[in-house]
């Protein structure tokens, strides 16, 4: 009894008196970006206030490099994740992840005026841009004879590839195609899976298991009541 008391009590000290620290890369619009007002705000920052309503706990983000969040993670420096990030097998080695919660796919982008580049293949001998510790850095170092240019931001990666300080770049769809509307001179040329489950929250390895079963209750709910799409039109999200 005094066990599952105190089983009882460490829940309720970690999902209720004590802040969750979640761990974010502002630098990712429209899922996470800072606003005018220097704030953290975008999709997945609403995506978590909802949940935690529904849930029961309270929260404060902190600002990091999408690098770095899943060290940050695993040394106990922040409790969560919410950073558009993908669930891979590979981070499941270490980490555990919640239901998905939005899908996508890499695209891979080059300048329209760029006619040595035509598909994936052609690639080869090319510079990629990527940003650091994205599914898509995974992707551009599988692809053979090519040089990874990686990038803290997504803006660089764009600047870079207008400039032709390198060949292309390979983001993910669902900020990828935001930057196609804002750059006619820029196009599509490949899309292909991430290899991912999709987006998902993430916690450490076999720490929160029960809470993580609440949250994919929450976006199951969410989902239903119409509180999803609402987020998805108000990011302009597909």
């Amino acid at each position: 009894m005094k066990k599952l008391f105190a089983l009882f009590l460490a829940c309720f000290v970690w999902l209720g008196a004590t802040e969750l620290k979640i761990g974010t890369a502002a630098n990712y619009p429209p899922f996470e970006f800072i606003n005018d007002q220097n704030k953290i705000t975008g999709f997945d920052i609403d995506l978590v206030q909802e949940l935690s309503k529904r849930v029961g706990f309270e929260y404060k983000f902190v600002n990091m490099s999408f690098n770095g969040i899943i060290p940050a993670l695993k040394a106990g420096k922040i409790d969560g994740v919410a950073s558009a990030m993908s669930a891979t097998d590979e981070r499941r080695k270490s980490i555990d992840f919640t239901k998905s919660y939005y899908s996508t796919e890499n695209i891979y982008l080059k300048k329209k005026s760029n006619n040595k580049i035509t598909d994936k293949k052609s690639l080869k001998g090319k510079k990629i841009g990527v940003q650091l510790g994205t599914v898509q850095e995974i992707a551009a170092k599988e692809i053979d004879g090519v040089k990874v240019v990686p990038a803290e931001e997504t803006v660089p990666l764009i600047l870079g590839l207008k400039a032709e300080k390198m060949d292309a770049v390979i983001l993910d769809s669902s900020i990828g195609y935001g930057y196609l509307k804002q750059n006619p001179d820029l196009m599509e040329f490949h899309k292909e899976s991430d290899g991912s489950e999709g987006f998902s929250m993430a916690f450490d390895k076999d720490k929160h298991k029960e809470f993580i079963e609440k949250i994919n209750v929450a976006l199951e709910d969410i989902k239903k009541d119409g509180t999803y799409d609402k987020l998805l039109e108000k990011y302009d999200l597909k």
